[in-house]
């Protein structure tokens, strides 16, 4: 029998190691085969790797053909299928990107290839999964601000979830200026007139070979339920509001990020983005798109760095677009309408997220509370602190805190939850996590420690997934107590819950049906509690929103 490795020829054009924030899930070479193994889909034959917990992994699986050369900036196109036996026992690369000069981190961070030939996706199975077995799957759509990472990410591993009865499946998409460049000449040939939405149809289509083949691991295709965390929680938004990702899943969990303005970045129109497109082709003083698809990757993403602000992609913006086709409007309008893909929701945040409230984050006195208030609100600030009235630095300390829980992502997503909620009689489940942790004495943390910080953005992954003990950096710097480790498990029964049910309420965590009259949302912290949610200041805050900027970058975990 043929053995198959990972088989597309690795160029200059496709291929370049660069430093990625995150400790890959695998390496080459770890091999333990499955027994049963291989695996019949639809593009060939594939054999996983057995893990030392049990878990059965698939690692590097293509679910697309290699989108290089004439096919850059283009739909996806289906695999031709192979010969002999894929051996899925390795991460593959993480799509093409900018690598930042310096992050703030404690410790360094590893080296991952990263490449134009990056559609794989992976998949965890339960060690009794077996063909027919119907469980429940989850696929998770990585963050990183449409611009960076990768599905290999350590606390991104489905193992320890996959070990409590469901199929995990973590996908690659592009990004940047090669998942969101927009172009007349793209819009032209696309067949739709549009274009600039490639990262969101690389998730369509994971989510179609899911469809396709996740029963052969013993998934559920009927029950998938789509999760992401930061620009992945948005694209789970962005395939709530687009009519192509209709009927691909059942459930929905975003964690920290909605396109709903204010709350967060809206979408772009499709003539903004082509703009985009038409400058970075003068920048690259290519005649035509042809042209353009011939360059070195590493050649065009050189060229966006002339083009100043806009974050990790220069002034060239990369995020989802209203393209009439992909999403056909703006999702306010969509949700107004009743139009999206209605499914339950379970939404989350952390109240270390932040925004553009970071002032309020710093307040300890009532003298901070006011210097605060004068320079987020401006001329409203007398109407702000006549509603979040303080008269002693406790107090104050106490209504800052509701300003940074509900600014920026908890804002939007709450304000998901909230269309949503207006527009379907389907449940949806609110939560924000605040779970403050300390870390290992003799680190020195570079900025606000995560005592200072609470939770900040990204540090309730490992506990959703159960991933604190899997070689992330926070592994080393964090001190993980029982009391962690214990919500953890009871976050990992409530996402498995809600996977398989729709509800995710355990005999350990209950959490509040979100009614647009009723604002509750479940604390997850020690001890968890519920919180009435308070919506005239809510409402005031949302409406006073400023621009949200991009996360700060966060210490290695």
């Amino acid at each position: 029998m043929k053995i198959t490795r990972p088989f597309h020829k690795l160029t200059r054009n496709c291929l370049i190691s660069a430093t990625l924030l995150f400790i890959p899930i695998a390496r080459a070479g770890v091999t333990n085969p499955i027994a049963g193994d291989p695996i019949a889909i639809d593009s060939g034959q594939v054999a996983g790797t057995k893990l030392p917990s049990g878990v059965h992994a698939y690692l590097g699986i293509p679910y697309a053909a290699p989108p290089v050369n004439e096919l850059r900036w283009h739909a996806p196109v289906a695999l031709k299928p192979w010969q002999g036996i894929y051996q899925a026992n390795e991460a593959r690369p993480a799509c093409v990107q900018k690598i930042p000069q310096s992050r703030a981190f404690n410790v360094p961070a590893p080296v991952e290839p990263v490449s134009e030939d990056c559609l794989f996706l992976n998949v965890w199975t339960p060690s009794t999964a077996k063909s027919g077995a119907q469980l429940p799957v989850i696929v998770f759509i990585h963050g990183g601000g449409f611009t960076s990472e990768s599905p290999n990410r350590a606390d991104y591993s489905g193992q320890e979830i996959a070990r409590k009865g469901v199929i995990y499946v973590s996908i690659g998409y592009r990004l940047g200026i090669f998942g969101y460049l927009a172009h007349p000449e793209m819009s032209q040939e696309s067949g739709h007139n549009a274009s600039g939405n490639w990262g969101v149809m690389d998730q369509i289509a994971a989510l179609q070979w899911v469809q396709r083949n996740i029963a052969a691991f013993g998934g559920d295709a009927r029950n998938v339920t789509i999760v992401g965390h930061s620009a992945g929680s948005e694209s789970v938004f962005t395939l709530q509001s687009s009519p192509l990702a209709k009927g691909l899943f059942a459930k929905i969990s975003g964690w920290s990020g909605a396109d709903l303005s204010p709350g967060g970045r809206p979408p772009r129109l499709l003539a903004e983005a082509e703009r985009d497109g038409v400058r970075l082709q003068e920048a690259l003083k290519a005649k035509d798109l042809a042209e353009m698809r011939t360059m070195a990757w590493d050649r065009v993403l050189a060229a966006t760095s002339q083009f100043s602000g806009g974050g990790p992609g220069g002034g060239l913006q990369s995020r989802p677009v209203v393209d009439g086709y992909v999403m056909p409007e703006m999702p306010e309008t969509l949700f107004a309408q009743g139009k999206q893909n209605a499914v339950p929701m379970l939404l989350s945040s952390t109240n270390g997220d932040l925004g553009s409230s970071q002032e309020f984050a710093q307040v300890k006195t009532l003298e901070d509370f006011h210097k605060a208030a004068q320079s987020y609100f401006g001329s409203a600030s007398g109407d702000f602190l006549k509603l979040f009235a303080a008269s002693t630095d406790a107090e104050a300390v106490q209504q800052a805190q509701i300003v940074v829980a509900n600014q920026g992502f908890g804002v939007a997503n709450r304000d998901w939850a909230r269309a949503e909620a207006k527009s379907s009689k389907l449940p949806v489940y609110l939560v924000q996590f605040r779970l403050k942790r300390p870390y290992r004495q003799g680190v020195e943390w570079i900025g606000p420690t995560p005592a200072d910080r609470g939770a900040f953005h990204g540090s309730d992954i490992a506990l959703w997934l159960g991933t604190y003990s899997l070689g992330g950096a926070l592994s080393n710097t964090l001190l993980w107590t029982d009391a962690d480790k214990t919500l953890s498990a009871n976050m990992e029964d409530a996402l498995v819950a809600f996977a398989t049910k729709g509800a995710p309420n355990t005999e350990a965590l209950k959490f509040p049906r979100y009614e647009v009259s009723d604002e509750q949302r479940l604390i997850l912290a020690e001890p968890t509690y519920l919180e009435k949610m308070d919506t005239e200041k809510i409402e005031f805050l949302r409406t006073h929103q400023q621009e949200r900027p991009q996360p700060r970058a966060e210490p290695a975990r």
